[in-house]
């Protein structure tokens, strides 16, 4: 999911917003080592947080981005040096802002909240447009696979770090939900309450397909020379490819419908022999050309790579969904699990599986279905779906 929420007035809520700053972490204590076998001799995180950390270091929640989000989840920021021309203005607000602040769902006046820029990102953390110690240049193709385990170790690195042993919460929508929930079974020990929304247990054999022809997308752009593109011209076509394949997962289609009506037909675009017919053509084009602005190709390969190939139990080294959550039985984790009925991207079903999952094996559960014509996108912009039932539970 592309976390940029979609309003009218997003410059104004910039302004009245707080300014949020980066900070970056250098874990360069040792080697960091990923489940591929590869090893990064150096990793940086990108991350912002919000709120104050209690004494005893008791009220912290992580937050865990969807596809193509950042660590900058809620305020203002204008100004992200470590992204240099991807971070355009329309990243400026955090793409959580309705969900997180005083007062709102993840309450900046409880809670100290933490999200970080996922390993092999281009935002700020580490990955192929990072400088390789090796080289002195970007890493390019030489930047390892990573998987949804990777990026939970990389994030209770950071909680160590921070002096954080045991997670409030862990939350996180979309992609992020695959991270939340690994998390949860990788550290059942360091997180109460555990809420991954519009999320699986598994990634769909539709899901890959669909995924599948996003990489081959990018892979097919004659200035993807394998991933060494960053001294040349970028893979801008295959990317916004991608991203158009993807969107139409992300966006219920009536609402596609209603945004593309409102688009100004762009009647001279054409692409090579083709011209483009209508507003739909036009704004789907839009959001692909605006994509490319903002994002790298060699990490949006990463992160789908990642997704596609989650399988919770793999991932944790268990054979089966009750022996994935067992632990978070002995722990006393709670979850509150929620589902989109008009989801294109993770069905309801999916969410159905982790609670009978959680259920075999004894954790408290709670499953919430949310009403709504958004599609997977209601998770950025409905905050009043999900508030009530998030407050509740972490009202303890």
């Amino acid at each position: 999911m592309d976390n940029v929420p979609v309003s009218d007035d997003a410059n104004s809520k910039c302004s009245k917003a707080a300014t949020v700053k980066t900070e970056i972490l250098k874990l360069n204590d040792e080697p960091f080592r990923l489940k591929s076998g590869d090893v990064l001799p150096e990793l940086e995180v990108a991350y912002q947080t919000w709120g104050t950390l209690n004494e005893d270091a008791s009220n912290a929640i992580l937050v865990s981005h969807a596809l193509s989000g950042s660590h900058h989840a809620s305020g203002y920021n204008p100004d992200l040096p470590e992204a240099g021309e991807l971070w355009k203005e329309e990243l400026h607000a955090g793409w959580w802002d309705e969900f997180m602040g005083p007062g709102k769902a993840l309450d900046t006046d409880r809670f100290f909240i933490i999200c970080a820029n996922y390993l092999g990102g281009c935002y700020g953390t580490t990955g192929p447009r990072s400088v390789n110690p090796a080289t002195g240049n970007p890493y390019g193709s030489k930047f390892p696979q990573v998987s949804v385990s990777d990026q939970v170790n990389m994030q209770a690195a950071l909680l160590d770090a921070l002096g954080i042993d045991v997670l409030r919460a862990g939350v996180g929508p979309s992609v992020g939900g695959l991270v939340t929930l690994a998390f949860a079974a990788l550290y059942p020990e360091r997180v109460k309450t555990v809420i991954p929304i519009a999320s699986g247990l598994k990634t769909t054999v539709l899901n890959r397909l669909i995924l599948f022809e996003q990489i081959l997308a990018i892979e097919n752009d004659p200035y993807f020379n394998g991933g060494d593109y960053y001294d040349g011209p970028h893979p801008d076509y295959g990317l916004a490819l991608a991203r158009m394949i993807s969107h139409k997962t992300f966006v219920h289609l009536d609402a596609i419908e209603q945004r593309a009506r409102k688009e100004v037909r762009q009647d001279k675009e054409t692409l090579a022999w083709y011209r483009v017919q209508d507003t739909f053509q036009s704004y789907m084009l839009h959001q692909g050309k605006k994509f490319v602005k903002r994002f790298d190709a060699n990490t949006y390969l990463r992160i789908i790579d990642m997704w596609s190939r989650f399988d919770a139990c793999k991932e944790v080294g268990v054979k089966s969904v009750q022996e994935l959550f067992k632990k978070c039985a002995e722990n006393n984790q709670q979850f509150l699990v929620f589902s989109i009925d008009s989801d294109f991207c993770f069905y309801p079903e999916e969410q159905a599986d982790i609670v009978a999952g959680l259920e075999a094996a004894g954790v408290d559960a709670m499953h919430i279905t949310v009403h709504s014509d958004k599609g997977h996108d209601s998770f950025l912009l409905e905050p009043a779906l999900y508030t009530p039932h998030i407050t509740y539970a972490l009202s303890d």
